[in-house]
């Protein structure tokens, strides 16, 4: 189940039925969950947790420090969760002391090749990020979102659930839930993520429902307050919408609007 070359440092937990590739090399501080398979040439340095399930190609390089000039060795973490597909050459920091200490991916992502994760990022469950899509540190990204290839996030933006990112896109502000942001290096909207709902079981009256605060956020043409006003009489009758609202509040760098 591990290859001979395969170097495992004392300190490390493998679980049961692990399977490891030639001349890989597990660090010290490092927890791989059960029936996990992991690669040749794989990396994977501590403190990281990685979970059950999980399919880790080969040249793939995780838990490594931080790429932050503030990083002084403290103790930080990658946490890694349940039947994650990471393939070659993907990158996942360690969190940094002062970013609250840990870099988070949740359950069932598809990473493909070249991703870049970076340091104190927060992923959910579901989402895909196609080739050489990137986040820079602090992101935040919701469950069943979608990064193009190509595609890319600013230090410190939040990409809300089902959004659907395209090819080439680089987000410099928050993408509220749902959105579908242009293949446009500025990050602009244009419109929903329709096909994304509709194939998730998203039913017609919750898609007019987005649809509706949709318009109010972006086409009304009302200044972003009087916009938060309207959506929060929405958000009575609808909790995508009262997620929507969440998200807004909640913002930092303000709306890619």
């Amino acid at each position: 189940m591990i290859h001979p070359t395969a170097q495992i440092d004392p300190t490390a937990v493998i679980g049961k039925d692990v399977r490891m590739g030639a001349y890989t090399v597990i660090g010290a501080d490092v927890h791989i969950g059960d029936r996990t398979v992991i690669g040749p040439h794989v990396v994977i340095q501590g403190p990281t947790h990685i979970g059950c399930d999980n399919r880790i190609a080969q040249f793939a390089s995780l838990g490594g420090d931080p790429q932050d000039m503030k990083f002084a060795g403290e103790r930080t973490e990658l946490i890694i969760g349940d039947r994650n597909m990471i393939r070659e050459f993907v990158t996942i920091n360690r969190g940094t002391g002062d970013g609250g200490g840990a870099t988070r991916v949740g359950n069932d992502n598809l990473l493909l090749a070249y991703v870049h994760i970076a340091h104190d990022c927060t992923v959910g469950n579901n989402t895909i990020f196609s080739n050489y899509s990137a986040l820079a540190g602090h992101v935040e990204v919701g469950d069943w979102t979608v990064f193009a290839g190509y595609s890319g996030a600013h230090q410190f933006c939040k990409v809300g659930e089902h959004a659907f990112i395209a090819m080439g896109c680089l987000l410099g502000a928050d993408v509220p839930p749902f959105l579908m942001m242009a293949n446009d290096q500025a990050g602009r909207p244009r419109g929903l993520n329709t096909t994304g709902l509709k194939r998730r079981g998203f039913e017609p009256e919750r898609i007019t429902a987005i649809k509706r605060a949709y318009r109010t956020l972006y086409t009304s043409g009302l200044p972003l307050t009087e916009a938060r006003d309207q959506l929060a009489e929405q958000a009575k009758e609808s909790e995508d919408v009262r997620h929507m609202l969440e998200f807004l509040d909640r913002s930092e760098r303000g709306l890619a609007r």
